[in-house]
């Protein structure tokens, strides 16, 4: 997913950020609100998802990996045929 700023969803305070972006009183990346979280967290969650699939692959036998993707189609199907 992209980094991009977040919009505020209210249309009057879009408004005034893109009014302030144009006339140059806002740089666009500043625009973005505080999200309250911490940055060195945030890196480390990163990390850690990076890592996570490539490791839980490694792990896995032929046959654990087949029974996923056994579940996973029967659950798929079964899904389908409900509707």
């Amino acid at each position: 997913m992209p980094d991009r700023p977040s919009r505020p969803k209210d249309a009057n305070k879009l408004a005034k950020l893109i009014v302030d972006i144009a006339t140059g009183e806002v740089d666009e990346s500043e625009s973005n609100e505080d999200t309250g979280k911490n940055p060195a967290a945030v890196a480390l969650g990163k990390l850690g998802g990076q890592k996570g699939g490539e490791a839980r692959a490694r792990t896995l036998t032929p046959e654990r990996r087949a029974e996923i993707a056994r579940s996973a189609a029967q659950k798929r199907w079964s899904s389908s045929r409900n509707d």
